[in-house]
């Protein structure tokens, strides 16, 4: 069935789930309508203009006809696939735990803009051999506690001052722009274990993404 109109969204595929012989169920988070689902029919056939932007990390415009049971999304205009991110297995792991978090911290008609653009900036990161995965994902997580309004800054005396510096930083900083400095492998292990407990505390899930990941990390 041909649906014409729709409403153009800007977002990132953070899950997309296969459906029957050739359809997906993606889930997306968008700037102006927060998480969405949205079934991508024939996204499985060879050909489908939808095989490639029907998939994770996949960053652009998207069209989607809200039904009244179920959504479909009929087009996409993909401003970034993360091909170099898709081709490293381990930032691939990285990028999925992301994924999950912010589709777990997400829901629909939220604001969610900074937690999309935290999301674009850390996939950017990975992509990049400029960052070290790790700290990546420990901005990733120090800044996704700051944004849900859950942080609580760590007595100041059991830390490096560099360490509390950086926690400054990213409370001071965009989003857009977190992905700016480099650390000492000293004050690097002080910001993971900071980051791991504010996760622990704030999400409260098992991420199953997380489980694969600290096994492939390995």
């Amino acid at each position: 069935m041909a649906f014409s109109g729709g409403e153009e969204l800007t977002g990132m595929i953070l899950r997309s789930m296969p459906i029957g012989e050739y359809d997906r169920r993606v889930e997306i988070l968008t700037r102006e309508k927060g998480k969405i689902s949205a079934f991508a029919r024939g996204s499985r056939k060879p050909g489908s203009p939808l095989m490639a932007s029907a998939s994770p990390f996949v960053f652009g415009r998207f069209r989607v006809f809200f039904g009244r049971s179920s959504n479909q999304l009929l087009s996409a205009q993909v401003q970034n696939y993360f091909e170099t991110l898709r081709a490293d297995i381990t930032a691939t792991c990285y990028g999925s735990y992301f994924m999950e978090i912010l589709e777990y911290c997400t829901a629909e008609n939220m604001d969610a803009d900074a937690l999309l653009i935290l999301g674009y900036q850390a996939l950017r990161a990975l992509s990049s051999e400029k960052f070290d995965n790790r700290l990546v994902r420990g901005i990733f997580e120090i800044k996704a506690v700051m944004l849900e309004g859950e942080f609580e800054a760590p007595d100041p005396d059991k830390y490096l001052p560099a360490t509390i510096h950086a926690l400054h930083f990213l409370w001071d900083t965009p989003p857009a722009k977190v992905y700016s400095f480099g650390v000492s492998e000293e004050v690097l292990r002080e910001l993971l274990q900071i980051a791991g407990r504010l996760r622990k505390r704030t999400f409260p899930h098992h991420f199953q993404s997380l489980d694969i990941l600290e096994v492939v990390a390995k």
